[in-house]
């Protein structure tokens, strides 16, 4: 792995026919962060310079995002995580600390269960192990977001999630340059990533990640904080913190609490400071203690 000195360097990395944009910043240890659904490695504005004094940071679009390829056949979280994995040993940056916002963060699990040699750590925002629909509610959920976009557009679909995400008159800034990203999404990639997050899941590999690894939660997100405790159960050597009065993009809505906690996991993860589950005979999840995070599970 080269710690070569790195500043605002760009490249594309072509996988399985599909080029990929990326961009690193800083020197250190690797740290590669992930976007979530319909955004691009804009949405880490607020942590890559933060950052780069200390890691060198990769950011990538995935493929249908971006400035990425948008190749006209089916995707899968597979595909993605696969993405990643070719990225990271290109760049010849693994294993690296690994950080993934919704669907980012179901992109991290499946690259840490399909190749754990390259995750140095691993932390999910505001996610989910598993997707696959359960109830009628689960199926309108998906099916809504497929077909809201074919009849209404991506922008008015931008603002209809806008406004679920900044909900505080003082964000209205947060609000239109989210709608203005959101608008440039290619409307038939987007549909495409939808379907390949619908019915996936890492629910029954959870045990397979064995690396230190933080999941991540706004008090509002969109998946219930229980949930997220029960899959830090079932992980080895795993933690949950939890963000109050914030909603499901953090790193963009509380980026200076979002940073302090992520700044405070992965210093002791390079310091090598025991987890929970290395010193206690009983061990459970664990809330990471940082700017507004709880100190409590719920």
């Amino acid at each position: 792995m080269s710690f070569a000195s790195i500043r605002n360097m760009m490249s594309s990395i072509t996988v399985d026919g599909a080029r990929l944009y990326v961009e690193e910043e800083g020197a250190g240890e690797p740290v590669i962060l992930l976007h979530g659904l319909g955004s691009s490695a804009r949405d880490w504005f607020k942590q890559v310079p933060h950052l780069a004094d200390r890691y060198r940071v990769i950011t990538l679009d995935l493929r249908g995002h971006g400035r990425s390829d948008k190749p006209e056949e089916p995707y899968s979280i597979a595909q993605f995580a696969r993405d990643v994995a070719v990225v990271l040993r290109q760049l010849d940056a693994w294993p690296a600390h690994v950080v993934g916002l919704s669907m980012g963060g179901m992109v991290a699990m499946q690259l840490a269960t399909d190749a754990p040699e390259l995750v140095r750590s691993l932390v999910v925002v505001n996610s989910a192990v598993d997707v696959r629909p359960q109830t009628l509610h689960d199926v309108w959920f998906y099916l809504s977001r497929r077909f809201a976009v074919k009849l209404l557009g991506m922008r008015r679909v931008g603002k209809i999630i806008a406004n679920k995400l900044f909900v505080r008159p003082d964000q209205e800034d947060l609000r239109s340059e989210f709608v203005e990203r959101w608008a440039k999404n290619d409307p038939e990639a987007y549909v495409r990533t939808v379907d390949a997050i619908m019915g996936w899941t890492v629910q029954d590999r959870l045990d397979r990640v064995t690396m230190p690894a933080l999941l991540v939660s706004s008090e509002h997100d969109y998946t219930p904080i229980s949930e997220k405790n029960l899959a830090v159960a079932q992980m080895p050597n795993a933690e949950l913190a939890v963000v109050d009065d914030a909603r499901h993009a953090l790193p963009v809505e509380k980026p200076d609490a979002f940073n302090a906690i992520l700044d405070d996991f992965l210093q002791r993860v390079e310091s090598d400071e025991p987890t929970r589950s290395e010193t206690d005979e009983d061990p459970g999840p664990r809330v990471t203690a940082g700017a507004s995070a709880r100190n409590s599970l719920r």
